[in-house]
């Protein structure tokens, strides 16, 4: 049986060497997927390279070839990492049918680079939100065994009884299973409506959901914190550019 030539690919990326790459890995330094993904789709032949189906995962590529997904050429792109501090009626979509404000809209100017949101916050929810093209790490961070911490601001349609909190710590039964909150505190004695929340759930609508099953509407939501990340000192709507001690951090928690 011939052997199979092995891929070649071009890359833009100077911190890639002329050795040999994984395709898998190659596919997810693109920044369109992570490398789980990324090995579904050289199994179901979505994947080409030098217009040759890829059929093997440990296929390996070299500088100079073509590989392409979905019939779309792609390149290594230098990985990105903004954050940015999301106002309400922003959707945290990379498009919308109904023509909606979306979260991209307020980063164009961020990177040439195509990034996208890691994870979802409501439409009305305001606060941290990282955008990336690091599928990897989105791919990480998002998943529900990470447990990633996240901190919010409450603010409730009227004061929280004290045995409300201890329902929230001890479980609330939902529609999709008995949730609970890891802290839950009042952030000022003198006003029980607002109160401070920490969740490492990944479930949708999960601070909502909790409170309107105790009889209470989330007036206000704002998240503070991220993995770690927070919105000290940018303003809402704006954004920046992690710092190099704030991307180690993040790759340390996909390391862990």
């Amino acid at each position: 049986m011939e052997k199979k030539k092995q891929a070649v690919v071009h890359s833009e990326n100077t911190n890639v060497n002329n050795d040999d790459i994984r395709l898998n890995k190659y596919i997810s330094n693109s920044g369109i997927c992570s490398r789980r993904d990324a090995d579904i789709l050289i199994r179901n032949g979505k994947v080409t390279v030098n217009g040759q189906p890829a059929i093997e995962l440990g296929q390996k590529v070299k500088r100079g070839d073509i590989v392409t997904v979905n019939g779309k050429k792609i390149n290594i792109t230098k990985h990105v990492y903004v954050l940015l501090n999301k106002p309400k009626d922003y959707i945290t979509t990379t498009s919308d049918e109904q023509n909606r404000k979306t979260v991209l809209d307020l980063v164009k100017a961020a990177t040439k680079e195509r990034i996208y949101p890691v994870g979802r916050l409501d439409r009305n929810t305001t606060g941290v939100l990282l955008l990336t093209n690091d599928g990897d790490l989105t791919k990480i961070l998002t998943h529900p065994s990470s447990n990633i911490e996240k901190i919010y601001a409450v603010t409730l349609n009227k004061p929280v009884l004290a045995d409300d909190l201890v329902k929230l710590l001890s479980g609330i039964e939902l529609e999709d299973g008995i949730s609970t909150f890891g802290e839950v505190a009042y952030t000022d004695p003198k006003n029980k409506a607002e109160v401070g929340v920490k969740i490492h759930s990944g479930k949708n609508r999960i601070i909502r959901r909790m409170f309107e099953a105790l009889g209470y509407d989330v007036e206000k939501l704002d998240r503070v914190v991220f993995a770690n990340l927070t919105k000290k000192d940018l303003p809402r709507g704006k954004w920046r550019v992690l710092n190099d001690k704030e991307v180690d951090y993040l790759n340390k928690l996909a390391k862990r």
